[in-house]
């Protein structure tokens, strides 16, 4: 997308918005609880390619996101607004849906379902309210479909996507929930690992248009916390390979060829404590927060904060920054701060 934007070109972005916000405030009424610059995933997952390009370093891509309309990271916070119009808000802020999702693309939403133990009160899986006003916004934007999925590690996908909630926001939404078939998994080299040779990815996560990476911020006894590079072990098939390689080289080794073209950090609730399924409401805490960017690594960065802990004391943010996969320097990034 070009960096300066036209006054039509504008008020084509809010209405598409305004759309959107609509969209996703009707779905959640039946829920229970321009040519824009290709995206970071059309760059490192074209239709049928299974290896990703090395991405550009961290300054590199520090330079040409800030280039671009919006912040370089968003942080949206406020109690009144809601999960959904704090997460339209960080959106905006960091260059509007546009900037990430062409007319017609085919949108993959990654959120965090890893278990299908607890409701999304206990801040152990993704927000349902968060992601179904990404749907919205995608569908907005103009995006072919814009499918919901995850591979949970406690009990059954079809349990985990009900008890989340998401499932049934994101139907409400216009979107689609996806089962991940094994049959549909790629075995896919690392060129980059360190650790991570070779592993299987699920297939559609490498082919689509648009990957939006949505974690929620939580508590992880491995791997200290759980943010955006983690959340991207979901897409692979034996995430046991990736322990007893060494988590966090691994995780950082996945991130070379899987790349959201956009990451927004759920922290509207985060677990501080027992991690990563918790279970116990004593160890949430209500933060109101939504990250933004185009910057996984910025956006963990930022995100480690809420724990009171810096990019640097996370493994896999300071391996991946070291690596040029993004930027943990908060101090060098232009960040909208934005209290709603």
């Amino acid at each position: 997308m070009n960096d300066h934007i036209d006054r039509r070109s504008f008020l084509r972005r809010l209405l598409a918005l305004q759309v959107a916000g609509l969209a996703v405030s009707l779905g959640a009424c039946g829920a229970a609880a321009t040519a824009p610059t290709p995206t970071a995933q059309e760059q490192a997952a074209t239709p049928g390619a299974q290896v990703a390009p090395e991405s550009p370093t961290a300054p590199a891509a520090a330079s040409q996101a800030t280039g671009a309309a919006g912040a370089y990271l968003a942080v949206v916070r406020g109690k009144g607004p809601g999960p959904a119009e704090l997460t339209r808000r960080a959106v905006a802020a960091v260059g509007g849906i546009e900037r990430f999702v062409n007319k017609g693309a085919d949108v993959i939403v990654k959120p965090n379902i890893c278990n299908a133990y607890h409701g999304p009160e206990y801040a152990s899986t993704t927000n349902p309210e968060v992601v179904a006003a990404i749907v919205a916004l995608c569908l907005g934007a103009g995006a072919k479909r814009v499918r919901v999925m995850d591979f949970p590690f406690g009990g059954t996908p079809q349990n985990a996507y009900k008890t989340s909630g998401i499932a049934q926001a994101v139907e409400a939404a216009g979107g689609q929930m996806e089962l991940m078939n094994a049959l549909k998994y790629k075995a896919v080299e690392i060129p980059r690992a360190q650790r991570l040779k070779k592993t299987a990815v699920y297939g559609d996560i490498l082919n689509a248009d648009v990957l939006i990476n949505v974690p929620i911020a939580k508590h992880h006894g491995m791997a200290t916390l759980t943010l955006g590079l983690k959340n991207l072990m979901g897409v692979v098939k034996d995430r046991g390979a990736m322990h007893a390689s060494g988590l966090h080289e691994s995780i950082v080794d996945l991130a070379t060829i899987v790349k959201p073209a956009l990451t927004l950090i759920d922290a509207t609730r985060i677990l501080v404590a027992n991690g990563p399924t918790g279970g116990n409401l004593d160890d949430v805490r209500q933060m109101d927060t939504i990250i933004a960017s185009a910057d996984v690594v910025a956006a963990d960065a930022y995100g480690a904060t809420l724990f009171g802990k810096t990019g640097a004391d996370i493994a896999y943010i300071r391996l991946a920054d070291k690596l040029g996969l993004g930027s943990m320097d908060l101090k060098s990034l232009k960040i909208e701060e934005i209290t709603a």
